[in-house]
């Protein structure tokens, strides 16, 4: 897994209690997940279709900086499945992870699913030459 990139968790991102919000934080696993499986696909028209288990492990708090690894689990003909992990930088620990967060490739004018044209094979391929 790689983590791609990084966020400063400010004051207005906290709940009541101090830590990191959780809605705030799913906002940011969507948005980074979509920005993967749209660098991936080599494609905008993406729509986020389902997110599965959402497991909150560790709390994050003012000035923690977080980072996001993100993988590709499945890729079927309209369809690119992604895990996430979220983790405090500078410790390591896992803060959350978001597994099977799926994007559908969608024709921009209909809005209907649209073959992407990428296999699994070919994504590993691009990410070990990426490496």
């Amino acid at each position: 897994m790689r983590f791609l990139s990084r966020r400063l968790v400010m004051p207005n991102d906290l709940n009541f209690a101090g830590s990191l919000f959780g809605g705030r934080i799913l906002e940011w696993i969507d948005e980074e997940a979509y920005i993967y499986a749209a660098c991936q696909l080599e494609a905008k028209s993406l729509v986020t279709k389902h997110i599965g288990a959402i497991t909150f492990e560790a709390s994050a708090f003012q000035g923690d900086v977080v980072e996001f690894g993100l993988a590709t689990k499945n890729v079927g003909t309209t369809s690119l499945t992604v895990t996430c992990i979220v983790r405090n930088k500078r410790t390591k620990d896992s803060i959350c992870v978001a597994d099977d967060i799926v994007f559908v490739h969608i024709d921009s004018e209909t809005r209907k699913p649209q073959p992407h044209g990428k296999t699994k094979e070919e994504l590993d391929n691009l990410k070990l030459e990426t490496l």
